[in-house]
């Protein structure tokens, strides 16, 4: 069987400039497609252009911005002639704005988290939808949730706000594949767990939590996820392998939403006199 390829595509990816949808950018090239990536830090966009070569466009731009979807979408079309699929990666975590249990969360860290995750995805979504429309073609869409939204992990993961905005995407996701189905405009999700990126360095650098995404995330011998386990079901799902499917969340997890996890034993408490 041949594998997916995107020939003759051109693919917007808001937030391609590292970890998950870096990753994506190079696969989604290797597939045969033309990329625009959007991404927030100077320093990553130029170190992408570079990394990516000519077939691609980097492009420096906050996610959280409602302008910044349209004229990666703009670009996309001056530049390759074309728009044809849009992954949106974009997104992070709030901790230190202020997320966390909800009798810790602040408004800040609220405003701020979904804003960064939810906001955002609503503006790439909606940016590519009226592309769609005006040029009178199908597309797909492809978001970037996380098993957060509906597995959770509360000794380790307790971010409600990012979770809030995971479980959110996916219904925006669902909705938006009901309605515009009879368009042929498809919206997918991809939902992994612990992956080794920039923004889960807290997570990954934990001897508590490696322990425990051991049995977490028990294929391959219990391991943290990489960029480019997500890559295959990336370039799937922009390609016309998947024409047929849509208002679909797949987890890419390692397991995690079918596995319990064992938390690792408590560091003993010193006795009296003990420090």
């Amino acid at each position: 069987m041949n594998r997916p390829r995107l020939d003759s595509k051109t693919v917007v990816i808001i937030g391609g400039t590292t970890g998950l949808g870096l990753s994506a950018a190079k696969a989604f090239l290797n597939s045969g497609a033309r990329v625009v990536a959007v991404g927030r830090n100077p320093e990553s966009v130029r170190a992408a252009q570079l990394e990516l070569g000519g077939d691609a466009f980097v492009l420096s731009a906050d996610a959280a911005r409602s302008d910044t979807a349209p004229q990666a979408i703009e670009e996309a079309l001056n530049r390759f002639g074309g728009f044809h699929g849009l992954y949106h990666v974009a997104g992070g975590s709030g901790r230190r704005m202020g997320d966390g249990p909800l009798h810790e969360l602040t408004d800040a860290g609220w405003e701020a988290t979904l804003n960064l995750n939810l906001t955002s995805v609503f503006y790439s979504n909606r940016a590519a939808v009226l592309q769609f429309q005006r040029q009178k073609s199908g597309g797909s869409i492809l978001n970037l949730t996380s098993v957060l939204a509906y597995s959770p992990s509360p000794r380790f993961f307790a971010t409600h706000a990012y979770a809030t905005a995971k479980a959110a995407i996916i219904g925006l996701t669902c909705t938006s594949a009901a309605y515009y189905a009879s368009a042929s405009i498809r919206f997918n999700a991809l939902a992994p767990a612990l992956v080794e990126t920039p923004m889960a360095q807290r997570a990954v650098q934990d001897d508590s939590i490696r322990q425990f995404i051991h049995t977490k995330q028990p294929l391959e011998g219990g391991r943290v996820g990489q960029p480019e386990d997500t890559d295959a079901a990336a370039v799937f799902f922009l390609s016309d392998d998947s024409r047929f499917i849509t208002g679909q969340v797949l987890a890419v997890d390692g397991g995690w939403s079918v596995s319990e996890g064992q938390y690792p034993p408590d560091p003993p408490h010193p006795g009296p006199g003990e420090s």
